[in-house]
């Protein structure tokens, strides 16, 4: 039922009228990891915009062993990148927060260099006038695999949406080389997978999401609790009301 060249032509406009509305002159800026989603922006932008207003930012931590695939992704679709390299940041952070007597755990080493990366691309942003691209999809927010104010943060979102096995079409329709369409998707922080982090394959989570069937209750049991305790990270800020 997914008609990805309806869908492919929709966002593409979608795109342009979002600039047309919210920066005539402004660019995109896309964090390019090599995978499926930033990918599949970066060409939904080149092909709404002109390569010439996409701008890529590569934002390794120390070294990234898959790079290769960031620097391939841009080169074909004749965009201008920056390399930004995380690492001394997220070092000079967590030496700042250990040493004021707090331990950095698990979670905020992870999730610090998320959302360090979010601040290079607004930094990026800021100097070349653009806006920044979100590269979540829908199967990613449902389940909050993403991080609060990192990768989740932006100002407009193409792909939010689509689950990854409509990404995955999308991506076909664009005419991207399938190695950037199936990349093993991962965090390049943890050393796992995406599929590894959340216990669960994505094509049962999107048949899940779309047709609402679940072959396994103890995996429909998780999605469900996940869903439910991150729509925090994709639900507006709760603010106090006055009430006048």
């Amino acid at each position: 039922m997914f008609n990805a060249e309806k869908i492919k032509d929709e966002i593409i406009q979608w795109v342009r009228d979002y600039f047309e509305e919210n920066g005539r002159d402004c660019s995109a800026v896309i964090g390019i990891s090599g995978g499926k989603d930033s990918s599949i922006t970066a060409a939904i932008c080149a092909q709404a915009l002109g390569p010439k207003r996409v701008y890529g930012v590569l934002m390794p931590c120390g070294t990234q062993h898959d790079i290769g695939y960031s620097q391939e992704l841009v080169d074909l679709l004749g965009i201008k990148y920056y390399t930004i390299n995380i690492k001394n940041s997220v070092e000079s952070l967590i030496k700042s927060v250990n040493e004021c007597g707090l331990l950095v755990n698990k979670q905020a080493s992870i999730n610090t260099p998320a959302r360090i990366r979010m601040t290079s691309l607004y930094a990026v942003s800021a100097i070349i006038n653009g806006r920044v691209a979100n590269t979540c999809n829908l199967s990613e927010d449902w389940i909050g695999y993403s991080t609060k104010f990192g990768d989740a943060a932006g100002d407009f979102s193409p792909l939010s949406q689509l689950t990854v096995t409509e990404v995955k079409l999308l991506g076909r329709e664009l005419a991207l080389p399938e190695k950037f369409i199936n990349k093993v998707p991962e965090d390049g922080l943890s050393g796992l997978s995406d599929e590894e982090n959340i216990g669960f394959s994505y094509n049962v989570l999107d048949r899940y999401i779309r047709d609402g069937v679940c072959d396994d209750v103890k995996i429909k049991e998780r999605i469900d609790t996940l869903h439910k305790i991150n729509l925090h990270k994709i639900k507006l800020m709760p603010s106090y009301s006055l009430g006048i």
